[in-house]
C-alpha cells in the first residue's frame, strides 16, 4: 500500500478537495493510528503514524510517556522500565518504538477510510463556509433539490452547499417543486454536524430589497436607496425609498418605464402587491405617505412615536386595509404607532387642530 502511487493518489485528492497537504496527512495519520490501535487492542501504548510523502514511507510507532512510581496507566511507562530501554530517560520523556503491524486488514483500513472521509467532509464544509460567509443578506439563485412536509432544500452556487428554507421562511400559497429554479434571500450561514448549511428565505423583507436592486440600476449605483421595508409575505409589501441625487426620481426609477421594473419584482413574488413610498425626514409626512394608497388629510403626533392620521370617511377602509394590514404595514415601515380615524370621527373628538402634512392638501 505504501508506494509512490499511493501518495500520488493522496496528492490528487488534495487538489480535488482543496485540502492542504498538511491537514490531509494529519487526518490520515490520525485515522491510521486509530485503526491500528483498535486492531491491536492489546497494545498498552499510544500509536503514532508518520507519513513522509517525499520518501513515500509510512512508519508506525508505539509511544509511552515516562512517569515516576511503580504503576503506569495506558500509554505510560514507569521510569524503571523506561531506563531499561534508554538509560537517560526521565519523567515526561516520550519513548517511541517502531513496529510493523501484521495483518493490518480490512477492518482497520475501513476505519481509516471512514475517518479520512469525515475529515474531507469537514474540510469541504469549512471551505464552503468560508466561500459563503460574505453571502449573508444577498440574493442567490438555486435549484430546489427536495421538498419534505416542512422544509425546502435548495442547491446553491455550484451545488456544493445546501440551502435550507424553514416553514417560517416560506411564502403562504407559494408552491415549491423539486427541479425548479428559485431566487432566495440568504439569512444566515451556519455549520451543521454533517455539512455547511445556508438558511434562506422567500418571506424576508430583504428579498424585496435585493430584487429591486437587481431590477433598478439606480439602487445598485447608490443614487436611490431603500430606507425601510415592511412586508407580509404573499400579500403586501411597503418599501420606503429616497433619492440621493436631485436629478433622479426615486419612485419613477423603481416603477420603471410602463411599470416594467416593479412588475418584474411583483412577478417574481407571485403577484404580491408592492407600495413604493417616498421617504421623508418629517415623520408625520412619512406616515401620511406610508398609508398609501389612501389619501390622508392630516397627521398629528400624540406622544413619542405615536400619531393619529385622519382620512376622508370614504377612504377609512382603504387606509386601514383588510384585517388592518395597510395600517399595520405603515406602522412597521415608519416605526410609529398609528391610529387611523375618519374625518367625521376626528371632528367629534375635537381634532380641529390637526394640520395637513406637508406636501398634501385637504380635500
Amino acid at each position: 500500500m505504501v508506494n509512490k502511487d499511493f501518495f500520488a493518489a493522496l496528492a490528487d485528492l488534495e487538489r480535488e478537495k482543496g485540502i492542504s497537504e498538511e491537514a490531509f496527512l494529519e487526518a490520515l495519520s490520525g485515522a491510521l493510528a486509530s485503526a491500528c490501535k483498535k486492531q491491536f487492542a492489546g497494545e498498552t501504548g499510544n500509536v503514532e503514524v508518520r507519513l513522509n510523502p517525499e520518501k513515500s514511507t509510512m512508519k508506525f510507532f508505539l509511544t509511552h510517556t515516562v512517569v515516576e512510581g511503580d504503576v503506569a496507566a495506558e500509554g505510560e511507562i514507569t521510569l524503571a522500565d523506561a531506563q531499561k530501554i534508554k538509560k537517560s530517560a526521565k519523567p515526561g520523556d516520550v519513548l517511541s518504538e517502531e513496529f510493523v503491524p501484521k495483518d493490518f486488514g480490512r477492518i482497520a483500513a475501513q476505519t481509516a477510510k471512514q475517518v479520512i472521509l469525515q475529515k474531507i467532509h469537514e474540510t469541504e464544509r469549512d471551505n464552503t463556509l468560508s466561500e459563503f460567509s460574505d453571502k449573508e443578506g444577498e440574493l442567490m439563485s438555486g435549484l430546489i433539490r427536495k421538498v419534505d412536509m416542512k422544509n425546502v432544500y435548495i442547491e446553491l452556487g455550484k451545488g456544493q452547499i445546501e440551502g435550507l428554507m424553514l416553514p417560517q421562511d416560506q411564502v403562504p400559497g407559494e408552491k415549491y417543486i423539486a427541479g425548479d429554479r428559485i431566487k432566495v434571500y440568504v439569512k444566515r450561514v451556519k455549520s451543521g454536524t454533517r455539512n455547511a448549511q445556508v438558511l434562506v428565505s422567500r418571506a424576508a423583507s430583504g428579498l424585496v430589497s435585493r430584487l429591486f436592486e437587481e431590477e433598478v440600476p439606480e439602487i445598485k449605483a447608490g443614487s436611490v436607496i431603500v430606507k425601510a421595508v415592511a412586508r407580509e409575505a404573499g400579500h403586501r409589501t411597503k418599501m420606503a425609498i429616497a433619492s440621493m441625487d436631485s436629478r433622479v426620481d426615486a419612485v419613477g426609477a423603481c416603477v420603471g418605464n410602463k411599470g416594467a421594473r416593479v412588475n418584474a419584482v411583483v412577478a417574481e413574488l407571485g403577484g404580491e402587491k408592492i407600495d413604493i413610498i417616498p421617504w421623508s425626514e418629517n415623520p408625520l409626512e412619512f406616515i401620511a405617505k406610508a398609508l398609501s394608497p389612501a389619501t390622508v388629510i392630516s397627521v398629528t403626533q400624540l406622544s413619542e412615536k405615536s400619531a393619529v392620521a385622519v382620512v376622508p370617511d370614504e377612504k377609512l377602509s382603504l387606509a386601514i386595509g383588510r384585517d388592518g394590514q395597510n395600517a399595520r404595514l405603515a406602522a412597521r415601515l415608519t416605526g410609529w404607532k398609528i391610529d387611523v380615524k375618519s374625518e367625521s370621527a376626528a371632528e367629534k373628538l375635537n381634532f380641529d387642530e390637526l394640520a395637513a402634512p406637508e406636501g398634501q392638501t385637504e380635500e
